[in-house]
Parts: structure tokens; C-alpha cells; sequence
């Protein structure tokens, strides 16, 4: 486990070292902040530290970081680099800056940011982009856990009606009546849930793959052929599609609209590290956790510990079949999730793993709600102290919601092609982001290259996805040279409109 081990220390010294650089960077004072300025007992109202950092943790983690990792750790170890490099140089700083802009322009969401630094018509299609985003969130974490807690009783639809319900009451109460109760508690499941799976890799001290491995030496599955992995990496290369893949566990857009959620409750700038880029290091961590779990789950045999005798013999017995199932094909992430931890941790690992894959997603879905009605509320002028006011945005917003469900639902393939459109979306709103924050450090004369960096990055990202994927145009080689052509338009239109602000500086 050295490269799991490295990458784990990797991620700490990031948030000690990086995190202090960027905070540096950025500056904070002793300004009053929006939850003071103007607190309304409803979305700006101070909250302790230790509960904004779990509530923003819980925000920005769902089950980004397990299911992402589980699926990432399909790519080998070349995902530990994604983790770190990811959180520690993109994700971590892009929500560090997104939280604390949003502390200096009052609380304002990721569309007035966007609109401040990259104009008004970037600001409207931010506006709907944005929304539609947080709809599909919610959507798809409303039906992912109706699906798995029917088995507890009732039928699929009672559960989603029982759902929206909560997400209604969620998205409309005070923030401190329902998300500042529970949320941090549902927080510290998650992180116990990772941290007792870290002591148990500890304790197992499994050999998994290395990143100085070959990759024909790391599949020690026989035959090899039973991973399915070279078929997985055959539709889904490397580059762009693990980026997109591992997304919450490195970094993701979505965190761009909870951050100022919590900007509006935070009652000091000196914390924002703390809260903001503290919050992705742990969800790092958390991702880092699975990802080697998942690497010894497929890559080296531990399905065979968490899978009953009868189970396994079926599988090796379907092999024969003409078109026999594979591991990565047969163990879904919410599968591996639910097996690993009720075989590793016992009766509380199976609480835990129902926690993860049904409260982690609920929790995801009520706080994008609430994202979703503040950026309207904010973009319409339309105060949110009383609750007639809430509800004009919010009753148009879960009726969409609702019809996207529906469709969802009378779709076979309809879960499907709403989540691969979410993680493009999702990276593509970091993208934004990324240059909105850019542009802010530019114009303040501050070290603007460790935000351009991950911005030109993402950029190339996101595009190649949409040329090379199967899921979009599917233009396979030549979809990386337009990538590679977007790259280079984005850099040249950066530095041409930077030699424009240092010649208007020069003027002023």
C-alpha cells in the first residue's frame, strides 16, 4: 500500500502547505461578513465552525467521492494522481476562492460571481446551466435511493413521494431548523464510515496496484479477462474520461454552488480555509479510501472475501456463457459499498453503508434545491424572509423537477443518460468557476497562475469529452485534436485579454 500511504500524506501536506500559500493569496480580514451584515434567520445566520465544516463536507461530499472513486479506481492506480493533484491544485482552491468571493460580494451565488468577472451574457447561461445542474441532482438523488430503500419496506413510488416531501420542507425551512440538525451527523457517519475502512486496510495491509507497476502486472485476476477492464478503458480512455469519472474526490462544479450557502453563515474570513478547502481535502481523503478499496476489491481478488461461496461459484461458472458478464460489469459501486462494508465493519458497516448510498445522496439532493431557489431568488431581486416568497420559486422548480423524474423513470436508459450529462455538466460549471476566479485574481494583481492552470486543464477536459465520448460526438482520435485546438484558443484569449487589463492599468 506505498503509493495509497504517499498519496495519503500528499493530501495532508497539500491542505498544510497549499492551503496556507492560497490563503495567502487570497488575504482574508477581519471585514464583517454577509451572515452578520445581513442576517435574516433564514439563509444568512451565523453558525459554529465546526458545523459549517460539516455541513459543507456533507454538501459538496454526497456520494461523490465513494461512487466516483469506486468507478475511478477501474483506471488502476493512475487514480490516486487524479485524487491528489486533483484536490490539492484544483478542487481544494476552486472551492476556497468560489466560498470566499462569495463572502466578499455578500452571499452573491456562482452566477452573480460568473456575471461579476466574465460578463452579463456568461451570467445568464450560467443562470440556466446552473439550475438545471442542481435539478439533476436532485432528481437523480431522489430515485437512486427510493430504489434501495424499497427493500426496506414500501413500494419505489412511496419512497419518492416521501423524498420530495423532505426536500420540499428542506429547501424552504430556516437553515438552522433541518440542515444544521442533522447534517453534521450524517457527516460524521461518513467520515467514520472512511475511517474505519483506513484502519481496516491498515490491518489487512492488502497488496494492491502501484503506480510504478506495469499495467500488465497489476490484474491478478485469472483469467484476466474476468475485470473487464479493457473493455471499460476501450469506451471510456484514460483521457478525458477518468476526469470526469473521479469528479467530487478531485474536484467538481457542483461545489461551486454549496460553497455560498456556507459563505453566508460563516462569521469570519480567517476560517474560510479551514471550512472551505479543508472540506475537499477530507472528501480527498475519503475518495483516496475507496479507490483502494475498490483496487483490491477488483484488481486483486478481495471481491472473493465479501462475496458468499455460492455467489462467486456463479460467477466463475457464468464465464463459459457467449457473452459472460465481467467484475466491473457484475459489482455496481452502490453494490460494493453495501458488500465491503457489511463484510469489513460488521452490523454497524452495514448501517454505514446505508447511510452512504441512501442519506449521503438525500442530503445532496435538498441542499441543491436550496442552491437552485437562491440563485433564482438572487437573479429575480426576490427576498426570501417569507415563505410565500420562497414558494413562488420553489413550487415552478420541483414541478420541472418532477416531469424530469418522470421521464426519467418511463426511460430504460433514462438514470443513465441523466448522470453521464450531470458529470460533463458538472466539470464543465468548475470550468466557469475556474475562470471567474481567474479573471478576480488578474484584476487584483494577485498570483493569478495557480487558478489558470486547472482552468486551461478542465477546459481540455470538458471539450475532449464532448469530441472523443460515445455518450457525445464520438469523434475518437480527432476528438483530441480539437481538444488540443481548445486548449490553445483558451490560452491565447486569456493572454490577449490580459495584455488588455496590464494596458488599461498602464492608462489608468
Amino acid at each position: 500500500m506505498i503509493s495509497f500511504i504517499l498519496a495519503l500524506i500528499a493530501l495532508i501536506l497539500g491542505y498544510i502547505l497549499y492551503g496556507k500559500f492560497v490563503e495567502h493569496v487570497f488575504k482574508p480580514d477581519d471585514r464583517i461578513t454577509p451572515a452578520v451584515a445581513k442576517a435574516d434567520g433564514v439563509d444568512y445566520i451565523v453558525l459554529p465552525n465546526w458545523k459549517i465544516f460539516m455541513i459543507q463536507f456533507l454538501n459538496i461530499a454526497g456520494t461523490g467521492p465513494i461512487f466516483g472513486a469506486i468507478m475511478g479506481a477501474w483506471y488502476g492506480p493512475y487514480a490516486y494522481l487524479w485524487i491528489v493533484l486533483g484536490c490539492v491544485f484544483a478542487g481544494s482552491v476552486h472551492d476556497y476562492f468560489i466560498g470566499m468571493l462569495s463572502v466578499r460580494h455578500n452571499g452573491a451565488g456562482l452566477p452573480e460571481l460568473v456575471g461579476d468577472y466574465l460578463g452579463g451574457t456568461t451570467k445568464k447561461v450560467m443562470l440556466v446551466f446552473s439550475v438545471l445542474l442542481l435539478m439533476m441532482v436532485g432528481v437523480v438523488f431522489v430515485y437512486s435511493p427510493a430504489i434501495i430503500l424499497k427493500d426496506f419496506g414500501g413500494t419505489e413510488m412511496l419512497w419518492i413521494i416521501l423524498i420530495f416531501i423532505y426536500y420540499i420542507i428542506a429547501t424552504t425551512l430556516p437553515i438552522d431548523k433541518i440542515i444544521g440538525k442533522i447534517y453534521p451527523l450524517f457527516a460524521f457517519a461518513l467520515l467514520f464510515m472512511a475511517m474505519a475502512l483506513m484502519i481496516g486496510l491498515f490491518i489487512k495491509w492488502p497488496t494492491i496496484p502501484e503506480l510504478w507497476q506495469s499495467p500488465a502486472t497489476m490484474n491478478l485476476n485469472n483469467p484476466a479477462d474476468m475485470l473487464g477492464e479493457g473493455t471499460f478503458k476501450h469506451v471510456n480512455p484514460v483521457f478525458p474520461c477518468m476526469f470526469i469519472t473521479i469528479a467530487c474526490g478531485a474536484i467538481s462544479g457542483f461545489h461551486a454552488t454549496q460553497s455560498p450557502l456556507m459563505a453566508r453563515c460563516l462569521k469570519n474570513e480567517r476560517y474560510g480555509r479551514h471550512i472551505f478547502y479543508g472540506a475537499m481535502i477530507a472528501e480527498g481523503i475519503v475518495a483516496l479510501i475507496w479507490a483502494s478499496v475498490s483496487m483490491y476489491f477488483f484488481y486483486y481478488g478481495g471481491w472473493r472475501e465479501v462475496v458468499d461461496a455460492q455467489s462467486v461459484q456463479a460467477f466463475i461458472n457464468q464465464l463459459d456463457a457467449e457473452n459472460p458478464k465481467t467484475l466491473i460489469q457484475s459489482f455496481s459501486a452502490p453494490a460494493v459499498v453495501k458488500l465491503v462494508c457489511e463484510n469489513w465493519l460488521g452490523i454497524i458497516g452495514g448501517i454505514l453503508a446505508v447511510l452512504g448510498v441512501v442519506a449521503a445522496p438525500i442530503t445532496s439532493g435538498d441542499t441543491a434545491f436550496r442552491s437552485a431557489r437562491l440563485i433564482v431568488a438572487e437573479f429575480l431581486h426576490l427576498e426570501q424572509r417569507s415563505i410565500p416568497k420562497r414558494l413562488y420559486i420553489c413550487i415552478p422548480m420541483f414541478l420541472g423537477a418532477i416531469a424530469l423524474l418522470a421521464w426519467q423513470m418511463s426511460n430504460p436508459n433514462g438514470f443513465n443518460v441523466i448522470w453521464q450529462y450531470f458529470g460533463w455538466a458538472n466539470q464543465t460549471l468548475a470550468v466557469f468557476a475556474l475562470w471567474a476566479v481567474t479573471v478576480y485574481l488578474t484584476r487584483q494583481k494577485k498570483t493569478f497562475i495557480i487558478t489558470l492552470i486547472p482552468a486551461l486543464f478542465m477546459t481540455t477536459v470538458c471539450t475532449t469529452f464532448i469530441f472523443v465520448s460515445n455518450q457525445a460526438m464520438g469523434l475518437g482520435t480527432i476528438g483530441y485534436a480539437l481538444g488540443a485546438v481548445c486548449l490553445v484558443i483558451a490560452g491565447v484569449w486569456f493572454f490577449r485579454w490580459y495584455r488588455k487589463e496590464v494596458k488599461m492599468d498602464g492608462v489608468r
